[in-house]
């Protein structure tokens, strides 16, 4: 098989990119609607554990909506062929998704001290919707992380310029979707409680 030409890649990456991200919406609008539908049924049993979410997530959120800033500064200061202050502030990206993970965990350990469990004869079902969810979300911010990290790279080796940016471009809307669906997520799990 043919190697692809770098204009046949950059042809196909954003498509790509959506399909895929089209398959996450789908995979956190499944878990969503059966976190709705084991409250609806446990809260009729009264079996549905009310708790407050840890404050680290509300710290956390906060962190990856800054993130989103940063990482639009980022291309846009490639874009104007401000090349070191765009890796830069791409570097203080991936900072933040770092900080984002390490609030994420130490949200789990306040659950855990507070005898939240996933699972055994401590847990109930609303906690383990939180950790599946939560943990999931965990997941695809850690695969962000490397894309931003593989970016930055790119970067700092001189890739990116005012002409060529995509690659920094599709990661943006990677991480971007990242932080849009935490939001999200959080929204949800404040308010479905």
């Amino acid at each position: 098989m043919a190697e692809l030409t770098a204009a046949q890649r950059k042809k196909v990456q954003k498509p790509l990119l959506w399909i895929g991200l089209a398959s996450i919406v789908m995979t956190f609008a499944g878990l969503t609607s059966g976190y709705v539908v084991s409250r609806s049924a446990l809260l009729a049993d009264n079996n549905w554990l009310q708790f407050p979410l840890p404050e680290q997530f509300t710290y956390a959120t906060g962190l990856i909506v800054i993130s989103s800033l940063t990482m639009v500064f980022a291309i846009n200061r490639v874009k104007k062929n401000q090349i070191q202050l765009g890796t830069n502030m791409l570097g203080f990206t991936f900072l933040l998704g770092l900080g984002f993970v390490v609030l994420q965990l130490l949200g789990w350990q306040d659950l855990l001290n507070r005898g939240l469990f996933f699972t055994g004869p401590n847990s109930n079902t609303a906690i383990s919707w939180v950790y599946v969810i939560t943990a999931l979300h965990w997941l695809h911010v850690i695969s962000g992380l490397a894309v931003l990290a593989y970016t930055w790279v790119k970067a700092t080796q001189k890739k990116y310029s005012s002409n060529q940016y995509q690659g920094m471009a599709v990661s943006g809307i990677y991480w971007h979707f990242l932080d849009g669906l935490w939001l999200y997520l959080f929204l949800f799990l404040s308010f479905i409680r």
